[in-house]
């Protein structure tokens, strides 16, 4: 399941590897080499792995490349390769939940922010985060005309590529035109709880009627893969509507969502 070394790697540029996960690869020849010949050189190195000796230089020192770095925040963390039916598997889905429909990542620093929303609160977003073993801060709360988000203060960049690597876009969110596919490689239980928070972010209550409206700027694509996922966790009634989908009130109530 994702997140996955390969995929972590691979959010990041390199401008000699056009696939960072080979530099991840080449890193560790390099740090095995040199543990089993502790004597050689640069140039010793470099020959024997056919790799520039200027390059074998550096990681023979203390330079990490950038990839190797992210997987061994990563792994610290326990966020790579999840068991799909563990607690941190579903701490990164509800997570994942929160950012799509709530939230989102940046595309340069590449950190996660979530705002809080009527039916989320901030102290529920706060312990999302920290399920996956974050701690946050709070970020424009006092800011006019700033939306109040909650951001992680270590590793932040790093869960937010493992994100990326689970399916999550940077930047603007409107061009996301499928669901995430990890959301079908955990168990149903957490796939509802998904769509429990996806719907609290983004379902739009009425006074006059219980029903409830989910509006997302999303291609068609993305709608409709959302209504599948709210078909499989729900017996009752789910349909489209224009930009978006309708929960009748009894599927609500089944969902969860006041």
């Amino acid at each position: 399941m994702e997140p996955t070394a390969p995929s972590l790697s691979r959010t990041y540029s390199d401008r000699v590897y056009p696939d960072p996960w080979e530099k991840v690869l080449d890193y560790r020849r390099v740090r095995e080499y040199a543990a089993e010949h502790p004597k050689a050189g640069r140039v010793r190195v470099g020959r024997a792995l056919d790799l520039p000796s200027a390059r074998v230089r550096g990681w023979l020192k203390d330079a990490v490349p950038d990839p190797v770095r992210g997987i061994n925040a990563a792994i610290d963390r326990g966020w790579l390769d999840p068991d799909p039916e563990g607690e941190t598997a579903v701490a990164l889905v509800d997570l994942l939940a929160h950012v799509l429909a709530g939230g989102s990542i940046a595309a340069e620093s590449y950190a996660p922010a979530v705002t809080p929303g009527k039916r989320v609160s901030a102290t529920e977003v706060r312990e999302a985060f920290e399920r996956v073993g974050v701690v946050t801060r709070t970020r424009n709360a006092d800011t006019p005309n700033r939306a109040t988000e909650i951001v992680p203060t270590c590793d932040g960049t790093v869960l937010g590529r493992c994100l990326v690597a689970m399916g999550a876009p940077t930047g603007v969110k409107t061009s996301l035109d499928h669901l995430p596919a990890v959301v079908w490689d955990v168990p149903q239980s957490v796939r509802r709880s998904f769509a429990r928070i996806y719907v609290r972010h983004r379902g739009l209550s009425y006074p006059d009627k219980s029903t409830t409206q989910v509006q997302v700027e999303r291609p068609n694509s993305f709608i409709t893969e959302l209504r599948e996922v709210l078909d499989d966790v729900l017996d009752e009634r789910v349909t489209t509507a224009d930009a978006g989908l309708t929960i009748s009130a009894a599927a609500a109530r089944e969902l969860g969502v006041e």
